[in-house]
């Protein structure tokens, strides 16, 4: 996971929110470059990058490998606890089922997306975990940053994709 190192990842005179999308989408496009399905994720605990990472589902041949899931994995590690309350995390695209229930049992405190996955979305689309009533933790969720970019990527990769396989 030599891409993975936690970094402040300043962008000077950059909104917040857009510094860490861009460098969520940095590590979708390291993902998309390792054949990978193009997904990025940043956690940020009071303005410090403690963990960022993309998914690497075929190359460690692990289901589990998803950004968000490692991401985690190293923010946990950074802070010395599993929970990882007041941190939030910016993902590229809404995150799956799995991720989504990862990000509340962290105590993750907002999840910040960029695009909506209808197809398995964990958080808004199909399945809403991560704010789910009865549970009792709950992520804020903000989502459309860097939106065009986000679904441009996506939607390049699967392109690239189809013509590989036709």
């Amino acid at each position: 996971m030599a891409n993975n190192q936690v970094n402040s990842g300043t962008l000077p005179g950059v909104d917040p929110g857009v510094r860490y999308m861009t460098l969520a989408l940095r590590e979708a496009e390291a993902a998309a470059a390792e054949g990978e399905v193009p997904c990025g994720a940043v956690i940020v605990l009071n303005g410090r990058i403690i963990g960022r990472a993309h998914n690497q589902v075929e190359t460690l041949r692990d289901p589990t490998a998803h950004a968000e899931i490692l991401a985690i994995t190293q923010a946990a590690a950074a802070v010395g606890d599993w929970r990882l309350e007041g941190a939030d995390i910016y993902v590229t695209k809404e995150p799956c089922p799995m991720c989504a229930g990862a990000m509340v049992l962290a105590r993750l405190r907002k999840l910040i997306f960029g695009v909506r996955d209808p197809i398995r979305g964990g958080a808004v689309s199909v399945f809403p975990i991560v704010a789910h009533p009865p549970s009792p933790h709950r992520l804020e969720i903000q989502e459309g940053i860097l939106e065009a970019e986000c679904r441009a990527l996506l939607q390049e990769f699967f392109r690239q994709r189809r013509r590989d396989e036709a």
